[in-house]
């Protein structure tokens, strides 16, 4: 029974960052109410399992330690740009994703979603340059964050949790 409970919950994680996933391309915007939900599910899966995969103080850290690092990188990023650069919304899905992933897979979550998020940009400023024969100057390019992240976390949780899923819990 509690295998069936802990994939409905990996499950349930995986439709939630789909709907951010969504919403965020659509209105760049990561609405708490799915945030939090990815995170209590986390924090579910844990408290099930027995915290088999983490002990506690390891995913309170690495939920505080990442985000706080993009609250550092917002707030460089905006100062320097004058403009907001970095939502909270992923500071707090990253932070989110912390509880999930633990100290020993966040931080290249957030490597592998910023690299996601590149080669976003890069694949819209290739299509806009084809298909309109126009270059879009990167001043005005404006991508959303989250899926890029949500797609690091997302290999980032194939990696840690693949040999815990084959194994049956």
């Amino acid at each position: 029974m509690t295998s069936l409970f802990l994939l409905a919950i990996l499950t349930y994680s995986l439709v939630i960052l789909a709907v951010l996933f969504y919403i965020d391309l659509k209105t760049q915007l990561l609405p708490n109410r799915y945030v939090l939900q990815f995170f209590f599910s986390g924090l579910a899966f844990h408290i099930v399992s027995g915290f088999s995969q983490n002990a506690p103080h390891d995913l309170l850290i690495a939920t505080l330690s990442s985000a706080g690092l993009l609250l550092v990188i917002r707030s460089i990023g905006n100062n320097f740009y004058g403009k907001d650069t970095l939502g909270m919304g992923d500071v707090k899905l990253i932070g989110a994703a912390g509880i999930w992933l633990g100290s020993e897979y966040i931080f290249l979550a957030i490597t592998l979603g910023a690299l996601a998020g590149v080669a976003h940009g890069l694949g819209i400023i290739i299509y806009f340059r084809l298909t309109a024969k126009k270059i879009v100057p990167l001043s005005n390019l404006s991508i959303p964050a989250g899926p890029g992240f949500i797609v690091g976390i997302v290999l980032c949780a194939a990696l840690k949790y693949h040999a815990f899923i084959l194994s049956g819990f």
